[in-house]
């Protein structure tokens, strides 16, 4: 056997192993399901785990922006006519995030945590300086009490005339720190002398500002990996009391700020979300890329906040049977203290249009108003993120005060809020490097594949040359003329006669004549 034979025969065999094993591993998909198995194992809320430290202590920038809405014809409103209200905002506060008194617990498999925010403002990122700029609005407290004593005639009517008496109306004006952070109510405080539970001061954010929410307790994936980041129990309870169904009062999902690696389209995202007090569901909506980085789209859909009617599995967030809004609200009344309070998205967005008609200058727009979540499937990193909510208060006739004996029942709009989070450079390019060894491996066996091409094409290559070069041996054979001799030298030159020589109309002939010939 030949060298070259050799080599054909070696290609071929390197050739034919590596697209056999290219193949079978492709179909089996053994790198791939290596590389998920490690992902399950290293994306664990476990102390030196890579996810571990930034889930502490998140790196990209959170803002939180706040949007506000000004009446402008409170007297024109008051006498029954539609209000009109101006949009002012946004007032931006760089959100800060960490979590404290983190414990382990059971082997690694639960985690429990304070979560802590603080707040600090942007200027730059804002439209004016909130201790300067006012806002007309409802008169959260007036009416969080009025509501209170709505069932008592008598104690309404007292009520009413301490509140003419200290001047306090159905409206008020404040500044943006003081709707946002604190202010003294005198009514509240009129109160509060004689209930101590309850606080003299009013914010829409008071006391949240360098606080927490509660404890937390949380799933670290060790066991399941689909567990990652799910909240087991909230301020010690494994389930809410605020709802009046098992369903409504369940905690499902994460906090938010965690989601399991290896998402599908096909699933539900959970989260609970203490500022609702219960939990919502997202649904995949679209492919998205932030920084070069993949990512699928969640959103919530309109079944979240549907109404009874539309959405069955939402009647036990109805309060009373008589206090069941329409789509696109939650009465959280029963986790404020029994205020008025109606959460729903900006502007009413994905809400019955009635409540988008009643107020002059709501104008709801999905590019604006949508809650969204962008997620790496591979990883479930959060790479950018919108929350978007409102807070509105529910105005309406109430027996004993004469002020409010023309009002129609109103959805009003308050304030909204944006929180918003793009993943930062840093984490990004960790997340690159992570699908990249993640890719590399999983496509591994197409590696080995196109190796075992190239070998075939070099095989191919080979042959051919060795075809080549059987068929250019056989065709070229050498002979010699047939008058030829084997001698060179046996051959001279003679003419053919003395006569020849001279002629002159032919001229001279020269005969060949083998060497010794007589002729001369």
């Amino acid at each position: 056997m030949t060298r070259r034979s050799c080599a054909i025969y070696a290609v071929g065999i390197i050739c034919a192993s590596l697209l056999v094993v290219g193949v079978g591993l492709f179909v089996c998909q053994v790198f791939r399901t290596l590389m998920h198995n490690r992902l399950k194992k290293e994306i664990v809320l476990v102390e030196g785990s890579r996810v571990f430290a930034s889930w502490k202590s998140p790196p990209p920038p959170v803002y939180m922006e706040y949007f506000f809405f000004n009446v402008t014809n409170v007297d024109a409103f008051l006498e029954g006519s539609k209000a009109e209200v101006k949009q002012v905002g946004p007032y931006t506060y760089r959100e800060y995030r960490y979590k404290d008194n983190v414990s382990m617990g059971e082997n690694d498999t639960i985690v429990s945590a304070y979560n802590y925010k603080s707040f600090v403002f942007l200027r730059e990122k804002s439209v004016g300086d909130p201790a300067v700029d006012v806002i007309n609005t409802v008169n959260i407290p007036a009416w969080a009490v009025m509501n209170k004593l709505k069932g008592s005639f008598w104690k309404s009517s007292v009520l009413s005339i301490f509140m003419n008496s200290i001047g306090a109306g159905l409206f008020a004006t404040h500044t943006v720190d003081e709707l946002l952070w604190g202010y003294v109510d005198p009514l509240l405080v009129r109160i509060s002398a004689t209930s101590p539970e309850v606080e003299p001061v009013f914010g829409l954010m008071y006391k949240k500002n360098g606080s927490h929410s509660g404890e937390f307790v949380y799933h670290t994936g060790k066991e399941n990996y689909m567990d990652y980041g799910r909240v087991e129990t909230w301020k010690g309870e494994s389930r809410l009391t605020f709802w009046n169904s098992n369903q409504s009062n369940s905690i499902n999902g994460s906090d938010g700020s965690a989601f399991h690696p290896l998402l599908t389209k096909k699933e539900r995202i959970y989260i609970f979300t203490p500022d609702l007090c219960r939990s919502i569901h997202m649904e995949f909506e679209k492919d998205v890329e932030v920084k070069g980085i993949p990512a699928y789209r969640f959103t919530p859909p309109r079944s979240v906040f549907a109404s009874k009617e539309e959405n069955p599995a939402n009647e036990g967030f109805c309060v009373t049977p008589k206090e069941c809004l329409g789509t696109g609200l939650l009465k959280v009344s029963p986790c404020r203290k029994g205020a008025p309070v109606v959460a729903s998205f900006p502007h009413f967005y994905l809400a019955d249009n009635k409540y988008v008609a009643a107020i002059e200058g709501m104008s709801p727009k999905r590019q604006h108003h949508q809650t969204f979540l962008d997620l790496n499937p591979t990883t479930g990193v959060i790479v950018r993120a919108n929350k978007r909510a409102q807070i509105n208060i529910l105005l309406s006739r109430i027996s004993g005060f004469p002020k409010t004996r023309t009002l129609n029942e109103t959805v009003f709009p308050v304030m909204f809020i944006n929180e918003s989070v793009v993943i930062d450079d840093v984490s990004a390019a960790r997340v690159h490097k992570l699908l990249l060894i993640a890719m590399l491996v999983s496509h591994f066996p197409l590696i080995i594949v196109g190796l075992g091409a190239i070998m075939l094409l070099v095989l191919i290559i080979l042959l051919y040359r060795a075809r080549t070069q059987t068929n250019e041996a056989k065709r070229t054979v050498f002979t010699k003329p047939l008058y030829a001799t084997s001698n060179e030298e046996d051959t001279s030159y003679s003419p053919v006669s003395d006569k020849d020589k001279e002629d002159p109309q032919n001229g001279t002939y020269i005969s060949l004549t083998p060497k010794g010939d007589p002729q001369a």
